[in-house]
């Protein structure tokens, strides 16, 4: 059953988004404004099979970030964070977007898209305009199919330009 709006905003503040899911009952939530707990993006990092970092660096660079999107299961007592990613950049011009996840249970249902327009649509709003990301060699084929462009040798970086 969907929770009424107000919690959902006391949850995840006024500009959260509901994702749609091929599970009616399953109710996903993407959000910059709920913080993002340390434990539990370490918890989503290991289940993505990245390496660990310390946290205090994580604390550090998160601090030091321009956005900061977290993607939650909804549960009105306790939410838990399912994808995640974040951007460094002027806040003006340019900006990079960093440690894009998704937990493996959830991959597949387009939720990677949705996060990934929901983080460009928020760059937007801040009158950004050129976004760039490293990734993984086995994922730039999941931007690419976005519309980025990928670096001449099409293995770590990819661009995207406002239309």
């Amino acid at each position: 059953m969907p929770e009424t709006l107000p919690l959902m905003t006391d949850l995840y503040g006024s500009g959260h988004r509901l994702c749609t899911t091929p599970n009616p009952s399953l109710e996903l939530v993407l959000s910059q404004e709920r913080p993002i707990d340390l434990i539990e993006l370490e918890a989503l990092c290991d289940a993505v099979g990245w390496s660990r970092r310390p946290l205090r660096r994580v604390r550090k660079a998160l601090q030091h970030s321009l956005l900061q999107v977290g993607l939650w299961r909804h549960d009105a007592r306790l939410p838990r964070l399912v994808g995640f990613a974040r951007c460094t950049g002027d806040g003006v011009v340019e900006a990079t977007v960093w440690d894009v996840a998704v937990h493996p249970r959830y991959q597949g249902a387009g939720l990677g898209k949705e996060l990934m327009d929901y983080v460009l649509e928020q760059l937007r709003g801040m009158g950004i305009d050129r976004v760039s990301l490293f990734a993984d060699p086995d994922v730039v084929g999941f931007y690419a199919a976005q519309g980025w462009e990928l670096e001449p040798l099409q293995r770590r970086c990819a661009f995207w330009y406002a239309p």
